[in-house]
C-alpha cells in the first residue's frame, strides 16, 4: 500500500508488520467486517417482515392463510438451519437461471440433462464476464433471502406469542368503542405487542449475529474465509511468509463478535426501558415503583 512496502524482502520488525497488515488482501479482510454488518442490517428488517407476515397469517380468520402461516413457522423451525442455508440459495439460483434459460437459450436443448442442471452461458447468474463484486453481491443477496426465511419463522413464533400476550380486555374494549378489527390491530394490538416480543426478538438477533459465519458456507468471502486464508502458513513463495497465525485472526473475530454483542445488549436495554414505560408488565411496574 505504501511506497516503502514495494519490496517486503527488505523489511524487518514493525515496518514489516505494518506493511503486512496494510496489504491488499488485508484490506479485503477489513472490508469483510463491513459485509457482516451490512448482512445484519439488511437481514434483520427483512426477517422481521417475514415474521410479522407469518404471525398475522397464523392469526388470520381465513383458514388457508392461517394454515400457510402455521406450516411456514412449524416447517422452518423443525428443519436444521444449515439445510435451509444450503437449499434456499441453490433453489433460488436454479429458479432464476431456469426462467432466464426459457428466454435466452435454445429451447431444443434440455435444461435437465440427467441429474445435471445445465443452462447456456447467457442464462448464467451472474455472467462469467461479470466483475468479482457482482458475484459477491449476488451471493449476499441469496444469503439474505435464506437468513430471512429461517429467522423469519422464529420471529413469527415470537410475534405470534406476543400478540396473544396482549390483554384481551383491551382488545374487547376497543371493539366496544366501535373500532373495526383492522383498527384494533393497528392501534392496540401491534403497538402493545412489542413490549412482550422484545426479549424474544433480542435473543433472535443474537442468534442471527452468531449465524453470520455461515456466509462462508455459501461461498461469500466473509471474515471467516479471510481469517483462514490469511492466517494459514505462508512459505517463502509469498510476499509475506509466516507460520500458522490463524489463532490470532480468529481471536480478532472473537473480539469483533463480542463487541457487536455488547453494543446490541446496550441498545436492547434502552429499547426495553422505552417500551416498558407505562405498560402493565413487570418492567413497567418496576419503573413506576422506582419513580415513586
Amino acid at each position: 500500500m505504501f511506497a516503502t512496502c514495494a519490496d517486503p524482502q527488505t523489511l524487518e520488525g514493525l515496518a514489516w508488520l505494518m506493511c503486512y497488515l496494510t496489504s491488499g488482501k488485508h484490506l479485503l479482510f477489513y472490508l469483510s467486517f463491513g459485509t457482516v454488518i451490512f448482512l445484519l442490517a439488511i437481514t434483520a428488517p427483512v426477517a422481521l417482515l417475514f415474521g410479522f407476515g407469518g404471525a398475522l397469517a397464523s392469526r388470520s380468520r381465513i383458514a388457508p392463510l392461517r394454515w400457510f402461516g402455521q406450516i411456514y413457522t412449524s416447517m422452518v423451525r423443525g428443519v436444521p438451519d444449515i439445510i435451509f442455508f444450503l437449499f434456499v440459495p441453490i433453489a433460488l439460483d436454479q429458479g432464476f437461471e431456469y426462467l432466464r434459460a426459457k428466454v435466452l437459450c435454445d429451447p431444443a436443448v434440455p435444461i435437465r440433462q440427467g441429474n445435471d442442471f445445465v443452462v447456456c452461458p447467457a442464462a448464467k447468474l451472474p455472467l462469467s464476464t461479470s466483475a468479482e463484486w457482482v458475484h459477491q453481491s449476488y451471493g449476499i443477496f441469496l444469503a439474505v433471502i435464506a437468513f430471512a426465511i429461517v429467522f423469519g419463522a422464529f420471529a413469527s413464533n415470537v410475534l405470534y406469542g406476543a400478540m396473544n400476550a396482549v390483554p384481551k380486555a383491551q382488545l374487547e374494549t376497543a371493539e366496544a368503542y366501535g373500532m373495526s378489527p383492522r383498527q384494533v390491530s393497528r392501534r392496540i394490538l401491534i403497538p402493545q405487542m412489542w413490549t412482550y416480543a422484545l426479549p424474544g426478538l433480542a435473543n433472535l438477533w443474537m442468534i442471527l449475529v452468531k449465524a453470520t459465519p455461515l456466509l462462508f458456507v455459501l461461498g461469500v468471502e466473509d471474515i471467516v474465509y479471510w481469517a483462514r486464508e490469511l492466517g494459514g502458513s505462508k512459505t517463502s513463495a509469498y510476499a509475506y511468509p509466516h507460520g500458522d497465525w490463524r489463532i490470532y485472526y480468529f481471536l480478532g473475530i472473537l473480539v469483533f463478535y463480542l463487541l457487536v454483542t455488547w453494543i446490541s445488549e446496550r441498545i436492547f436495554d434502552r429499547l426495553r426501558l422505552r417500551l416498558s414505560a407505562g405498560q402493565a408488565t413487570m418492567a413497567g411496574e418496576a419503573m413506576r415503583k422506582a419513580a415513586t
